[in-house]
């Protein structure tokens, strides 16, 4: 017995021993192998990493990971590959890496087996042409004779825990937000080909397209399997289950880097899943939806995405979904009336991404509401040219349907019976319209939103759509007859429409229409509407006649009246104010007996007419006409400037879309517009020239503006000009004109004119009258500003006592010919004629008196102000001896020299962006 006691308490000791030993050799081996282990990191990050890293600092221990022997690093941080080399790809608290211990004990060199990376954020960025910050491991070098122990990377463990990560992919307008990311990753990830098991938790995920929110907030728990090939770049996902809140989804797939993209094929598939369910994967907007809505039924859904994505040559993958909903049922808030026998049965496919090969098979949509009920299909191709086979079949009651779904917002009621069938082609080029036979009644509708305290009311609608042989001009359409009661006011309309391809139109419309209040009822955004439209209106005719001129077939008559319409929306830069219009309709034209209008800080009063309003209004082509008398007190032509909006998205963990920026644009004018103007304006702003007393002829036809014997008055002067206006897009646009200005103040002219400062830059000190006669043409900028180089034009300046104080040219030149009174000469009768041309004015040579001398000038100089002038100083008392001189440089640094020789300014042409 006391041997075994012996036998026992000796295991016991060596035990101890042994224990002790291991415990000292992992306190002390840190300490021993530190400088090793350091060593080899920076060794492993300068081989193997083509970015900066840094941390604060580093140490070694068993106790951080146990039982691993781990080098953790401190505020890591590690930045992209170009070309975001300057922008951070990890911030860490920590970074940790595996070591080895038998390789770090007997081995030359250190390895890596395991990753540990704590309360991080990994931000990845890819930008539109598609190169990823990621890229920052170095590539593998081909092997030489020589070999070479190295530092290596052979991972078995991944960990991850409390991270964020943002990936922000502007070449496919793909964004995802991941927080409260922990992941646990296993495998031998040093070999060529090997399977890693994963388990992945994410506390809240945002995904986004084209900054469309499509998850957001979800919870996801991930046990996958996923095959890699570090040879050929492919991943290969086996067995991948996924919990998106309590969505079951199975995840299958392939992906493989290429050289300028990706190649893809997966398949995201939840089968046989509770309806419910389903909708807790949806945005948070159904999730509150969804807490009060009893669902029950089955549901399969199938997204897959397959083909290549690479950005520069525009390809891209296929996009298909198909969903299924199976028996189900639909109450919201304990509503008496229930949804039931709901069957959905849709499939959508999207080729390469194309909006124009859209394919939607909507192969059954199925429902119940007690004993009513609702039945339709649709087959669709095309977005430009849609072919279509749809039915529909329904008897509805609108209050039941919305109180089973629980539509938030809005309160509907009324019958809704529908029958139709409707199936070819829609081809507006070609004249083609499905073959089409509907009837849409709407009996005792009402619609109210929250927008707005007071319903529309009394809503009654009988209509049919017929097309027998697929052309618009076998469309007929007939509304007999729609009307709605608001406000007290009750809105009748009759209409009987037929051959689309020449209209042939029979409306009947009476009633007044509050436009501000029927907004609030609908509460469009970025549209501001106010004011009210009184009709009394007959119109009956075809579209042909008001083309031909035959207006005695016309039968249009009534009036039309509005008063204090206020219009404003995000495309247009003001508010447009209608304080008053009055409209008489008489056949083919629409008589102006008022018209009081303002936009901005400019008013208008228009009386006149407009011609071919219906067929204008009615058709892509129709041409408008009109002639009006226009009066202004003021008019503001820069306020008219077009505007564009971008949005612009951040591109970091806040994804929150910047409000838009709005960019200028030229003053656009409509090529359907043929209009003619007689105006008389008190004050017009345009470009920084205050023009008084406008008066002249405007015209608008085919997008030109052209003006002809226009009078203003300008910097004190009486300017006649004709010109014309084009724009080419948006940012550009063409002007053309004629200019004679008599007598003006060259003083006043460069203080108040901002284009003759550009152009006359020497004038700046000048003193005295000059007049103008000048015809000039160019291209305007996105700012309405002329773009120097196009600019093109001749003409004659006419100088009448006129003093040139400071100017550096004649400063130089009485320097170098030492002639002191040649610094400030004075100019009287003298004509200056010149040409512009890719940037270059061409002076022709012209002489004057001053003092005794004669100087002649010639030569050309840049609009830049860059100058190349040849110049005969004509000395007293005749000017038969003169010293030949040319000036080069530029205005502000002009280089004299004594000769003729002289070298061409470079001209500078313009191109249309």
């Amino acid at each position: 017995m006391s041997s075994k006691k012996t036998i026992f308490f000796k295991i016991l000791k060596y035990i101890g021993i042994t224990m002790v030993s291991l415990l000292a050799l992992m306190f002390i081996a840190p300490y021993v192998f530190a400088d090793k282990i350091n060593a080899e990191i920076k060794k492993v990050a300068n081989q193997k990493l083509n970015a900066k890293l840094d941390y604060s600092e580093s140490n070694v221990s068993f106790f951080n990971h146990f039982p691993s022997l781990t080098v953790s690093l401190e505020n890591f941080k590690l930045n992209g590959s170009a070309p975001f080399e300057n922008e951070k790809l990890i911030t860490a608290k920590e970074v940790a890496f595996g070591i080895d211990v038998p390789s770090l004990i007997f081995g030359k060199s250190v390895n890596i087996d395991k990753i540990f990376l704590s309360n991080a954020n990994i931000n990845v960025k890819v930008n539109k042409e598609g190169f990823a910050n990621y890229n920052v491991y170095k590539s593998e070098k081909s092997k030489t004779t020589e070999k070479e122990e190295d530092s290596s990377l052979k991972l078995e463990k991944i960990e991850i825990t409390n991270s964020n990560i943002v990936y922000d992919d502007l070449s496919t307008k793909l964004h995802f937000d991941i927080f409260g990311f922990n992941y646990l990753g296993k495998g031998d990830l040093s070999k060529a080909i090997f399977d890693l098991s994963s388990k992945a938790k994410i506390e809240k995920l945002n995904l986004l397209y084209e900054n469309e929110p499509y998850l957001m907030n979800k919870k996801v728990n991930a046990d996958l399997i996923t095959k890699v090939n570090v040879n050929s770049l492919s991943l290969v996902f086996q067995e991948n289950d996924l919990k998106i809140n309590n969505l079951i989804v199975d995840f299958k797939g392939k992906f493989d880097f290429l050289k300028e993209g990706y190649k893809m094929d997966f398949i995201l598939k939840t089968t046989n899943s509770k309806l419910h369910d389903f909708f807790t994967a949806f945005p948070p907007k159904f999730i509150s939806w969804l807490d009060k809505t009893k669902l029950t039924g089955k549901t399969d859904c199938i997204l897959s995405l397959k083909g290549n994505y690479i950005a520069s040559k525009n390809i891209a993958p296929k996009l298909e979904l198909d969903f299924k909903i199976k028996d189900g049922s639909i109450n919201y808030n304990q509503s008496p009336a229930t949804i039931s026998n709901l069957n959905v049965d849709f499939d959508t496919q999207l080729p390469s991404l194309n909006p124009d090969s859209l394919i939607i098979d909507l192969r059954n949509l199925s429902l119940n509401i007690g004993k009513e009920s609702l039945k339709a299909k649709l087959y669709s191709t095309g977005t430009a040219v849609l072919d279509v086979n749809a039915a529909l079949n329904a008897k509805i009651d609108l209050e039941k349907l919305n109180r089973a779904i629980g539509i938030p917002d809005i309160e509907l009621k009324g019958m809704l019976v529908a029958n139709g069938t409707s199936k070819g082609k829609f081809d507006k080029k070609n004249g083609l319209f499905p073959v089409t036979n509907a009837v849409i009644n709407l009996n005792n509708g009402y619609l109210k939103t929250k927008y707005y305290p007071n319903p529309i009311s009394n809503i009654e609608i009988v209509s049919t759509i017929s097309n027998p042989k697929g052309t618009f001009e076998n469309l007929k359409v007939v509304l007999q007859p729609a009307q709605f009661t608001f406000e007290g006011n009750p809105v009748f309309i009759k209409a009987n429409l037929s051959n689309f391809d020449n209209l042939s139109y029979d409306i009947n419309a009476k009633g007044t229409l509050d436009i501000g209040r029927i907004y609030k009822v609908f509460s469009q955004k970025g549209l501001d509407v106010n004011g009210y439209i009184k009709a009394d209106l007959a119109l009956k005719g075809k579209q042909s006649d008001a083309e031909k001129g035959n207006y005695s077939k016309l039968k249009n008559s009534g009036t039309l009246e509005i008063k204090n319409i206020a219009f404003a929306s995000e495309y247009l830069p003001k508010k447009f104010l209608v304080k008053e219009g009055i409209f008489k309709f008489n056949n083919d034209k629409m008589r102006f007996d008022t018209f009081l209008a303002s936009y901005g800080q400019s008013d208008f009063k228009l009386n006149g007419y407009l011609q071919n309003v219906f067929n204008f209004i009615a058709t892509k082509n129709g041409i408008l006409h009109g002639s009006f008398s226009l009066s202004s007190k003021y008019i503001n032509a820069d306020e008219f400037m077009s505007a564009t909006v971008k949005n612009e998205v951040h591109e970091a963990v806040n994804t929150t879309p910047d409000k838009p920026t709005t960019e200028t644009g030229v003053i656009v004018i409509p090529s359907n517009l043929d209009l003619h103007f007689t105006a008389n304006v008190q004050k017009v702003n345009f470009n920084g020239l205050e023009l008084k007393n406008a008066k002249g002829s405007l015209n608008m036809k085919n997008g030109l503006l052209s003006m002809q014997n226009t009078g203003f008055d300008l910097i004190g002067c009486t300017v006649a000009m004709n010109a014309t206006y084009k724009s080419v897009n948006t940012r550009n646009a063409l002007f053309d004109y004629h200019i004679k200005a008599t007598e003006f103040d060259i003083k006043r002219a460069y203080k108040e004119v901002k284009i003759f400062r550009e152009m006359a830059s020497a004038a700046e000190k000048a003193q005295g009258i000059i007049s103008l006669d000048y015809n000039l043409k160019g291209r305007l900028d996105a700012n309405m500003e002329p773009v120097l180089p196009s600019l093109s034009g001749n003409g004659v300046v006419s100088v009448k006592n006129v003093k040139m104080y400071g100017m550096k040219i004649f400063n130089s030149v009485a320097r170098k010919t030492s002639k002191e009174s040649i610094k400030n000469p004075e100019l009287n009768q003298v004509d200056i004629k010149s040409s512009i041309k890719n940037n270059i004015i061409t002076v022709e040579r012209f002489k004057f008196k001053f003092a005794g001398f004669r100087p002649r000038i010639e030569g050309t100089s840049s609009l830049d102000g860059r100058l190349n002038l040849k110049m005969r100083l004509g000395l007293p008392p005749l000017g038969i001896l003169g010293i030949p001189l040319t000036i080069t440089g530029n205005k502000d640094n002009p280089k004299i020299k004594i000769g003729r020789e002289t070298e061409d300014l470079e001209e500078t042409k313009d191109s249309i962006e």
